[in-house]
């Protein structure tokens, strides 16, 4: 029988370091809508899903749903308390790439 693919990519991101990884390339390429839909791939596949993320961040669910939508536009706190809720932590490193004038 074949697998789900949305299972196994489910699967998949319940690993806390696939998950960092995911969420620090959609960081990376810096697209809000692309970070914020990882994050809720991310929360999609948490065993108790965005209900339970919900729950351990201290957020209201349909907040959450609204904040990890494509047009969501989180509060810096909204987000650090998903991130520590999903078992994550944000990193800051130096840009080694050329930077263009503004």
């Amino acid at each position: 029988m074949a697998r789900n693919v949305r299972a196994t990519h489910n699967e998949h991101l319940r690993n806390p370091e696939v998950a960092a990884e995911y969420l620090s390339e959609a960081l990376e390429e810096g697209n809000a809508a692309e970070i914020l839909m990882a994050l809720r791939n991310i929360a999609e596949a948490q065993e108790d899903g965005i209900t339970g993320l919900a729950n351990r961040s201290h957020l209201g669910r349909e907040s959450m749903y609204k904040m990890l939508s494509a047009s969501g536009n989180p509060k810096l706190s909204s987000f650090t308390k998903v991130i520590h809720a999903l078992g994550l932590k944000l990193r800051v490193e130096t840009d080694t790439a050329p930077h263009k004038a503004a």
